[in-house]
């Protein structure tokens, strides 16, 4: 039965979800921002201590990456340690530094060094992930935890938007001032409700719950979902819920037999058959999605259209394509609780791998005019972000107990900054061997094989509590395949 979400529930966790978000619009910030200055950046006249030379141009645009990766593996236990509000707000920080040092420098190296350093805080993009999974209700989850990427391509359709109308200066200081307001607007949040309890703060958990679903602290509302919530952390107790959850025995069973007693989530998860495979699952969707194709358009926007349709302003064709990327991941945001993220990934996949395989050839064999170029560039954008693009940040934010919810992401996002890393280093390279369209066609392969791999390996969890999406993880792989919506 799908869960009920009062008018004031609805709206309290979208502004907070949005506000959470808002971490991953400062990460768009930084991705966007080598797009408009990198024409200024390695010329004679630039604004930087010397021109960059193109190794420095390849760090520029995958520096964030790396710096990301350094830091992902902790997320895990600063979640644990620290809280998901807290958490929030320390990875608020290295883009309020980061911003600072380039207010105050132009040497190539501390540019370089800074831009590295905002990526400490876009790993907090699994941060943002966890938490508003755990403050939303079930049946919103899905569409609250995908503005995580609306919220990114939102701070590229705002970088790209005043990249081209305001100074270089101006820009960096817009940007700081954002990045201060994020770790700010943080404040007026209630932490987790599930990481209170975790930590035994059942008092603080239920002001929690009573604030994002606008009820009475002493409501049976808010008795219910804190008797749910020590259900997921402590399988022993349910034997006082049974006689209030009859339907969910199957689950607590399932749960028993595999968490006895309390351990490390690294010892959980090598015990949890269910929990490996939903990592495993996880893990290939994001590298499969990210091979697409769509970090190279996103970070090297400009130089594309200038080379893919000199015809058009780079600038402009990048804003219009930050658009196309804001309104398809709103349309995903309402289509993912209704459409489920099985469907949309796997129809997403096919309709992108069709596009970057057009793309590809036109870019090659130039067999039509440049707006068709352009057209399949905004299509792809679009089909992409439907679904491919918002699908695995979502899969990864849910399919995890509470147990190993924080490691999880932690690994996931890994592999996540890895693939992004190589993706830009590999990308210039590859587009000077064997030229831009080809590598288009190489893209379209790898949509394919997610289609293939969505329709045959994912279990849908639309509308699932995390017990019950762990159930699918625990059938054998042809009862996998064949889950109904």
């Amino acid at each position: 039965m799908k869960e009920k979400v009062t008018f004031c529930a609805f709206v309290t966790q979208s502004l907070a979800a949005i506000i959470i978000a808002f971490l991953t619009s400062l990460t768009g910030f930084v991705y966007g921002w080598p797009s408009y200055t990198l024409a200024n950046f390695v010329s004679n006249e630039t604004l930087l201590s010397h021109p960059m030379s193109k190794l420095e141009v390849s760090l520029l645009g995958s520096l964030t990456n790396l710096g990301a990766l350094v830091v992902t593996p902790f997320i895990g236990y600063i979640l644990d340690s620290i809280g998901r509000k807290y958490s929030a707000m320390l990875f608020g920080l290295p883009s309020v530094i980061a911003w600072s040092v380039l207010c105050i420098t132009n040497y190539v190296p501390l540019i370089l060094l800074a831009v590295g350093f905002a990526g400490v805080g876009a790993a907090g993009q699994a941060v943002s992930s966890v938490y508003i999974s755990e403050i939303c209700q079930n049946s919103i989850r899905g569409a609250l935890t995908s503005t995580t990427v609306s919220g990114y391509f939102l701070g590229l359709l705002f970088t790209y938007t005043i990249g081209g109308r305001l100074t270089y200066h101006q820009v960096i200081y817009v940007h700081l001032s954002l990045s201060i307001l994020y770790v700010l607007l943080l404040a007026v949040l209630q932490d987790s409700p599930v990481y209170l309890m975790q930590k035994g703060r059942e008092q603080e958990a239920a002001r929690a719950v009573a604030f994002y679903r606008r009820v009475p602290v002493r409501s049976k509302e808010v008795e219910v979902v804190i008797a749910n919530i020590k259900l997921q952390l402590d399988p022993q107790s349910a034997n006082t819920l049974l006689a209030h959850e009859d339907s969910s025995k199957h689950l607590i069973k399932a749960k028993l037999k595999e968490n006895p007693k309390e351990q490390s989530a690294w010892a959980y998860l090598k015990k949890s058959e269910s929990s490996k495979r939903a990592l495993a699952t996880v893990i290939i969707v994001m590298v499969t999605t990210i091979c697409m194709g769509s970090i190279a358009l996103q970070v090297y926007a400009e130089p594309l259209f200038k080379e893919a349709v000199p015809s058009m302003d780079p600038n402009q064709c990048s804003i219009y394509l930050a658009i196309v990327y804001v309104v398809a991941s709103l349309v995903c945001s309402v289509l993912l609780d209704r459409l489920g993220r099985k469907f949309l990934l796997t129809t997403t996949s096919v309709g992108s791998g069709i596009l970057t395989l057009l793309l590809g050839t036109q870019l090659r064999y130039h067999w039509a005019p440049h707006w068709v170029t352009a057209t399949f560039i905004y299509v792809f954008g679009f089909v992409y972000n439907l679904g491919a693009a918002v699908v695995p940040f979502v899969l990864t934010a849910e399919v995890f107990l509470p147990e190993v919810r924080g490691l999880g992401n932690s690994i996931t996002m890994a592999f996540m900054w890895i693939m992004n890393f190589a993706t830009l280093i590999v990308f210039h390279p590859i587009v000077n061997i064997i030229g831009l369209g080809f590598t288009f066609c190489l893209f379209s392969v790898v949509c394919f094989f997610g289609a293939i791999y969505s329709q045959f390996c994912l279990p849908e969890t639309k509308g699932l509590s995390a017990d019950e999406i762990q159930l699918l993880f625990q059938k054998r792989p042809n009862q996998v395949r064949n889950n109904k919506v």
